[in-house]
């Protein structure tokens, strides 16, 4: 019993410290979260699906997430294994656990048209469904002003690119500086941006890159998936599953 209770309490844990590390723009276990400044950055490649490796340096403190993105005119979604982060505080045996949990695989969407986020965890068959405020409206956006200024022609990844700093400017006049590698040979496409947010550097890197609109199907929860109204909900059925298939809770 008790070792089905600890196996619950770090899967806690390692939840818990990925979502203190969320960054603006970024939202930890959320996935990437594509506000209207950094939708920008993106110019006409509306459309896309590409490895992305997320990384986040605090002063000493660096997080690094890789992961698969697709995205389709605002909505996202963003496939991680929790075993492959790298970095942060996250506690030594974390990520271990929440495998033995069947939490290691985690599948972010994010739908601002339907203004909710979906965690789908795939060796759960389960998923949770979050309210999102926060997403902004496609007007909104539309009054977003972008300014460009060309800093130098750089080759990265095998990619020519023109290395610029993008300042955009939303509706309520507050500016987002980044700097932004656009290939050319990919219809200036952003293989890496660098941007800051309260004083925590954010850069990410994306690869095999592909321009084509990706399935429809996948921005939702498969349908046989079991939906659960947050995540202690969700937790909390699996452990009482594990403490049943033991003998009981702990202490009993």
């Amino acid at each position: 019993m008790k070792k089905c209770f600890r196996l619950f309490l770090f899967a806690l844990l390692g939840f818990g410290v990925f979502a203190a590390h969320a960054q603006p723009g970024l939202g930890g276990p959320k996935g990437p979260q594509f506000s209207g400044s950094l939708t920008k950055l993106f110019g006409d490649n509306t459309t896309f699906s590409a490895a992305l490796e997320m990384q986040t340096q605090d002063g000493s403190a660096e997080l690094v997430v890789p992961g698969k993105l697709a995205f389709d005119n605002g909505k996202s979604r963003f496939e991680m294994d929790i075993t492959q982060i790298k970095g942060g505080k996250i506690p030594a045996g974390a990520a271990e656990q929440m495998k033995a949990m069947g939490m290691d695989s985690l599948v972010a969407i994010s739908r601002p048209d339907k203004q909710v986020n979906y965690l789908v965890y795939p060796g759960l068959t389960a998923y949770v469904e979050t309210e999102s405020k926060e997403a902004e409206s496609t007007d909104a956006v539309s009054k977003y002003k972008v300014n460009a200024t060309e800093v130098a022609k750089e080759t990265l990844e095998g990619h020519p690119c023109v290395k610029n700093k993008i300042i955009v400017t939303d509706d309520k006049g507050k500016t987002h500086e980044s700097l932004v590698w656009n290939a050319t040979d990919l219809k200036q496409f952003p293989i890496k941006i660098e941007t800051a947010e309260d004083g925590t550097k954010i850069t990410m890197r994306f690869k095999d890159i592909k321009l084509a609109k990706p399935d429809e199907a996948i921005f939702a929860p498969p349908a046989a998936f079991k939906q659960y109204a947050n995540m202690m909900a969700l937790m909390q059925e699996e452990i009482m599953k594990r403490a049943g298939a033991a003998g009981g809770l702990p202490g009993r």
